[in-house]
């Protein structure tokens, strides 16, 4: 059975939708123009001219979208023609008015309201001068509809312009997100098999043994960085499928960044406090990519031998902290080759509503501490024994 998207009705959109317009516009002015023709109440000329504006001023909207305020200074004064040739109030106006809307939606207020501005006065004009048709409630009403249709327009483009406004927020946001998550997922792998490359050239001819560890080293960073970079892009490139099945990154893989660690010289500890929970998604791959870069940042800048990664799970937020004891030197801002290690934590932090700090240590050697609100509160779980 045919879902409710497939069969309702598919208005026009466009030119051809502008076409549908012109022509419906058309087709009212003939039908009220009907009994005038039958009667032949007017001169040959006048008629002549009233269907010549008639269909000059419909034939006007197919160009609305391009040319909206030439289109609108055309249709005003050409419907004003018309009506003092015409006996009979048609539905022309109904095209000015169109015309003045696009405008308005447009952004363009200064020449809607200028439009808007030579109607009134050309039907005040009318009426002052005997035209018994048009009294000054009739010009009032029209007065309330012009500034109706412009305050609608102008709303409509408020509404187009914030619309955009936010798309584009979304993404820059979303780049920047992806920038974030490339960044932690190769620099962390790529920062490990640089140090243990470094090891590997150096050890060759002394100790074989520790250089073939080293190369070994390599090739499982390798393997994991590609993996991980595949998996990355394949959620880029799966944008109207169905979620991926494999789960983000965690702190359950925490002992997997020990492991990935210690071939670098790294020897990282995992200390708990407080009662485990089941953390949001959000808060669980923050946690987990900042301690990647910590432990990044660690072998590739400060030396450090030993890293103590501190998990605080409190009742409505985690603290995290990761120290070492190396020379306290920070990683090198972003622009001057060094990466943006610290600047991509700091935003995953504040990102959840919490904060990062990061610098040396007056015991020395560096530290990291980040606070990650929970946002929704955990279930907490039972520790299991490590």
């Amino acid at each position: 059975m045919p879902s409710f998207d497939q069969i309702r009705l598919r208005l026009p959109r466009g030119a051809r939708a502008d076409a549908v317009l012109a022509f419906g516009v058309f087709v009212l002015v003939v039908v009220a123009e009907g009994p005038r023709l039958s009667n032949g109440t007017d001169s040959m000329p006048a008629l002549i001219g009233s269907w010549l504006l008639i269909v000059a001023v419909c034939g006007a909207l197919l160009f609305r979208r391009r040319y909206p305020v030439a289109v609108g200074w055309f249709t005003v004064p050409a419907t004003g023609v018309y009506y003092v040739l015409s006996d009979i109030d048609g539905p022309l106006v109904v095209v000015p008015i169109v015309v003045l809307y696009a405008i308005a939606a447009r952004g363009r207020l200064q020449a809607a309201a200028a439009m808007a501005a030579v109607m009134v006065i050309g039907v005040s004009v009318g009426t002052l001068f005997g035209n018994s048709d048009v009294t000054g409630t009739a010009v009032f009403m029209l007065t309330g509809w012009l500034v109706a249709v412009v305050a609608l327009g102008t709303v409509r483009h408020g509404r187009v312009a914030y619309a955009e406004e936010e798309a584009r927020l979304r993404a820059t946001e979303e780049r920047l997100r992806i920038a974030r998550e490339l960044h932690d997922v190769i620099g962390h792998n790529i920062s490990m098999i640089n140090v243990q490359a470094s090891a590997a050239l150096y050890r060759l001819k002394k100790d074989p043994a520790q250089a073939e560890e080293a190369l070994g080293a390599i090739k499982a960073g390798s393997r994991e960085a590609l993996r991980e970079l595949r998996a990355t892009l394949g959620v880029l490139r799966r944008v109207d499928e169905e979620a991926p099945t494999a789960p983000a990154p965690g702190l359950a893989r925490a002992e997997e960044l020990v492991a990935s660690a210690k071939p670098a010289g790294l020897d990282v500890r995992i200390e708990r406090t407080g009662a485990e929970r089941s953390l949001p998604a959000p808060v669980d791959l923050a946690a987990y990519r900042i301690a990647q870069e910590s432990l990044t940042n660690a072998a590739k800048h400060s030396g450090a031998g030993h890293v103590t990664i501190r998990l605080a799970y409190g009742d409505r937020e985690l603290t995290l902290a990761v120290e070492d004891d190396g020379r306290g030197e920070v990683a090198r801002p972003a622009g001057s080759g060094g990466g943006s290690g610290i600047a991509g934590m700091t935003e995953r932090a504040r990102a959840l509503g919490g904060e990062l700090a990061a610098g040396p240590r007056p015991e020395g050697g560096f530290a990291v501490r980040a606070r990650l609100p929970y946002g929704t509160t955990g279930e907490p779980t039972e520790r299991s024994d490590r």
